[in-house]
């Protein structure tokens, strides 16, 4: 079984240079995951993909099964995992296509399950940087390899959605030191961290955040540009996953070392 997972959101379903298409269903103790992992080769080393809207795109942000679909990937013995997901554009320097690598996260989700530790163990895991530093390193080697320009550094600020924000959120969004928006990335990195996985985000600017720019939000501008994004994110992790060092040696893989009560 793979030991590295793809997740995609919304107009980045398929990725190029994918081989084999053996679907796996796995049964989780949450309930079903966003849809069957996708079992397969990416430049010839296999990886479990998955769509976290599902396919077709059909699951709303906020009742995206956050839960089953990691504990998912580590059932079939994932141990890093790669997201890629649309990000509004808060900072107004990032421009629609930019790729960023964020470093920081904001969380202003509410109602959402977001932990696994839910009984009698009391857990609280370090989440000072809640990406992997090693797997940020993979993508801006590979990155650099691809001739892409990767924007290093960046707070993302979850939303619940599924409605776009107003131009007063996004106002006190740039107050607070966020820099672009997005709606899934929470609980999906401290989930990820619970179960000692590592895991980077790949956010794509796909639009300018409410009142940044005086253009009426669609729907239809995201997905187009996560479309015209499909060939340099693939070459990026396909890149990535030819420098993949073979062993881990962050901290994710010990997360909970110091973390229970």
């Amino acid at each position: 079984m793979p030991d590295i997972g793809i997740i995609t959101g919304s107009g980045f379903d398929e990725m190029e240079g994918i081989v084999g298409k053996e679907f796996k269903k796995v049964s989780t103790p949450y309930g079903e995951t966003s849809d069957a992992y996708r079992i397969c080769e990416i430049s010839g080393i296999e990886v479990a993909f998955l769509a976290r809207h599902g396919r077709p795109h059909h699951i709303q942000p906020h009742r995206i099964n956050y839960r089953a679909n990691l504990w998912g990937f580590r059932e079939l013995g994932v141990e890093r995992l790669f997201s890629v997901g649309a990000v509004g554009g808060i900072n107004p320097s990032l421009i629609p296509g930019e790729i960023i690598i964020p470093d920081q996260i904001i969380d202003m989700t509410c109602g959402r399950p977001s932990t696994f530790f839910e009984g009698d163990e009391v857990v609280h895991i370090d989440f000072t940087s809640p990406f992997c530093a090693d797997l940020r390193d993979v993508l801006f080697r590979a990155g650099k390899q691809s001739s892409l320009h990767l924007k290093d550094g960046a707070t993302y600020i979850c939303v619940n959605g599924p409605r776009l924000e107003t131009k007063a959120e996004i106002r006190s969004f740039s107050l607070i030191g966020a820099d672009v928006v997005g709606m899934t990335m929470m609980p999906e990195a401290s989930l990820s961290r619970e179960l000692e996985l590592c895991i980077a985000h790949i956010a794509v600017v796909t639009n300018y955040a409410a009142g940044i720019s005086e253009r009426p939000l669609t729907v239809t501008e995201v997905i187009e540009v996560m479309r015209h994004s499909n060939v340099p994110i693939s070459l990026l992790l396909s890149n990535s996953l030819q420098i993949m060092p073979n062993e881990r040696t962050c901290e994710c893989r010990r997360a909970l070392r110091n973390a229970r009560i």
